[in-house]
């Protein structure tokens, strides 16, 4: 097949109806659900995921402090803190631009699974300007075995950083966090809202101040390494966090960061990815929303690159494009698939949002198209992830009739100590790992790793990139679902 026939075949597919209809409520309050079941420490007895219980409730023993709480990443046991700030600014991102969307019930409770992750990242950051926490848990003794949380007998160990050993792209993704949740609470809580900005302030100081990747310090790159290294580098997490600081508090100081660091930082290179290590599409889409909204000229130059983005997403655009699979899903090759859906789809959908608003089309060379191209995209990606796909499987567990039943998640697949209290030991656990059976707890609401390039999903817990869930998938997808429940000419 010719490249030009290809293109318009994929985008012939993006632009045919749902093949079946799609309750986006349900999937909303789920994949906000889900996020009670990656939860760690003391658990509230407003938990409704009640399969799960307390647990690592000494964390942070070995450094003498309090790290206690926050979320596991994926179906494993340690607390990574990169990945974990990313998904509390998705979850915040998510509120501020589609809380509109939400019912008062549903904005409650991501707000909730949002707070959940900041009062954990206050924790991490709590001893600055000299110290930053930066994971809890050794992953290579906790991938050894396969036990439930409140099983662990693995190491909790802490890990640190303190001054001036660099960790620019850690503590600047905990800058970006909790700035942007101190928006996300500054109507319902300006207390909290207050103190979140200024940790904030506090933690972008530390970043910029001593600048490198916390993967530089061999100690730390032995705990988190190959897992969440910081590949991408650091550069793009101090814009990432200067853009976030800039909307909380409109301060010029982060404008002139912002225009004097945009090439320097590399905001124009590689500007086509998204996800909890790349943050260069995000910073350039988040950036272009204040020259939509007030003309900040000195910033257009963020904008030009976030809508040469955009147009790659269109195949009949000149230029590089994005690759879709033959069923039409959003695909760019990674260790869990679906989390570059869900953080570029995010990205559509909020670009269209600020066009919208603004009453601007889409500029791509000579073509121009509406919003309305960039939604019917992620309208795609929507309808696929909840089983409009060739293999007619939703990939949110617990979402409609037919959806994996072995995911690769220690707690989901271990009997919950309500119907086993005895302990499940390292060993005793990877029999259940290998066993046919399907999880005996749901895990309500996960987005798993997903298909691969041809649409095809094997599946069972043994294939953990297709069937792990990660809190990062989930959290672009919360706000993705409530734009696409509260307006059904999409549907």
């Amino acid at each position: 097949m010719k490249p030009s026939v290809y293109f318009l075949t994929v985008f012939i597919v993006l632009l045919l109806p749902t093949a079946m209809p799609h309750d986006y409520s349900d999937a909303l309050r789920k994949s906000i659900l889900f996020f009670e079941g990656q939860r760690s420490g003391r658990l509230p007895i407003q938990q409704r995921m009640t399969w799960r219980g307390n647990s690592a409730l000494n964390d942070g023993e070995n450094l003498e402090t309090d790290l206690v709480g926050g979320y596991y990443d994926a179906g494993d046991n340690v607390k990574f803190h990169f990945p974990m700030a990313f998904t509390a600014t998705m979850l915040a991102w998510s509120s501020l631009e589609f809380g509109s969307y939400m019912s008062p019930n549903d904005i409650g409770h991501n707000l909730v699974a949002l707070k959940w992750a900041t009062d954990y990242l206050l924790k991490t950051v709590s001893q600055l300007p000299n110290r930053i926490f930066v994971q809890v848990g050794e992953a290579q003794p906790d991938h050894d075995c396969w036990e439930r949380p409140e099983d662990m007998d693995t190491p909790r160990t802490a890990f640190a950083l303190d001054a001036p050993q660099p960790a620019s792209d850690l503590a600047g993704e905990i800058a970006a966090a909790l700035a942007a949740a101190s928006i996300a609470f500054k109507q319902s809580n300006p207390r909290y809202s207050r103190i979140l900005l200024d940790k904030a302030v506090k933690t972008f100081q530390y970043a910029d101040l001593h600048r490198g990747s916390y993967t530089d310090n061999l100690d730390v790159n032995q705990a988190v390494c190959p897992f969440y290294c910081s590949v991408n580098g650091y550069k793009d997490e101090l814009l990432w966090g200067a853009a976030w600081l800039r909307r909380a508090t409109g301060d010029d100081f982060y404008l002139m960061y912002l225009v004097k660091n945009r090439q320097v930082f590399g905001a124009d290179f590689n500007y086509f990815e998204f996800g909890w290590d790349n943050k260069v599409g995000g910073v350039n889409v988040l950036i272009a929303k204040e020259v939509f909204e007030k003309n900040v000229t000195a910033l257009t130059a963020y904008k030009d690159t976030a809508e040469k983005m955009m147009c790659s997403f269109l195949p009949e655009t000149p230029g590089p494009h994005m690759t879709y699979t033959p069923g039409g899903l959003l695909y760019k090759r990674g260790s869990t698939q679906l989390q570059n859906t869900a953080a570029l789809s995010f990205l559509l959908l909020t670009y269209a949002d600020y066009l919208s608003k603004s009453s601007q089309q889409l500029n791509c060379g000579s073509l121009k198209f509406q919003p309305d191209s960039l939604r019917r995209i992620v309208k795609r990606q929507v309808d696929y992830v909840l089983g409009d796909n060739p293999m007619k499987l939703s990939y949110m567990i617990g979402y409609g009739d037919q959806y994996p039943q072995q995911v690769h998640h220690r707690g989901s697949s271990i009997p919950s100590r309500m119907v086993h209290p005895n302990a499940f030991g390292c060993v005793q656990g990877w029999s259940i790992f290998s066993s046919p059976n399907p999880n005996p707890n749901i895990l309500v609401g996960a987005v798993i790793g997903g298909p691969d390039v041809d649409d095809t999903f094997i599946g069972g817990r043994t294939n953990a990139s297709e069937t792990e869930p990660t809190t990062y998938i989930n959290a672009p997808f919360v706000g993705i679902f409530a734009y696409f429940k509260s307006n059904p000419e999409f549907s």
